[in-house]
């Protein structure tokens, strides 16, 4: 009885491929693939504590930091960016007001775009900021440009902080960077 059924198997298998169809396979067709991926990943952090705005008891209104940012450099990104997304979120538990100024700057220091994000001072409920930047055509060839981001946090008139005082000044920031890949 197995013997049968393992034959008619067998039978069905073979007028399968006696009887089945084929076009001719057409290889060229790879030279017209396009992908367009979508890439995610963070930009920068920070996590600024109220009493690091005061040094040796005297307040400190201005902090600077100029990372060097390398993700737009690479001839694979500048060949094949389509659309950039940066994503920022600033969030304040300091009883301050802040202006955080953003500038890109290209390898001689010049600046080609810049961002500011006005930070209200913290008033015991949630207090986030929001900010997308979308860089398309002519604002994606500034990005391609930057080499650094100049982050400089200005603290606004308010109550005084101490060496004591309690909060921070929290940035999260992501790209969403869209290519394209023929």
């Amino acid at each position: 009885m197995k013997f049968r059924t393992l034959n008619r198997f067998l039978g069905i298998l073979l007028s399968f491929f006696l009887f089945s169809c084929a076009s001719d396979l057409d290889f060229n067709q790879v030279n017209d693939v396009k992908i367009e991926p979508v890439v995610v990943t963070n930009l920068a952090y920070f996590d600024v504590l109220a009493n690091q705005f005061v040094t040796n008891g005297v307040e400190q209104n201005v902090i600077f930091d100029a990372p060097t940012v390398d993700i737009f450099n690479g001839s694979f990104f500048r060949q094949r960016l389509k659309k950039v997304e940066l994503f920022f979120e600033m969030e304040n538990t300091i009883n301050r007001g802040y202006s955080v100024d953003l500038v890109f700057l290209d390898r001689n220091n010049q600046p080609v775009h810049a961002i500011n994000l006005a930070i209200p001072p913290y008033l015991g409920v949630e207090n986030k900021v929001t900010k997308t930047e979308v860089f398309e055509n002519t604002q994606l060839d500034l990005l391609k440009r930057t080499t650094r981001i100049a982050f400089t946090m200005t603290m606004l008139p308010g109550a005084a902080l101490s060496e004591s005082s309690i909060g921070s000044l929290k940035l999260r920031s992501g790209v969403t960077a869209y290519l394209v890949v023929e």
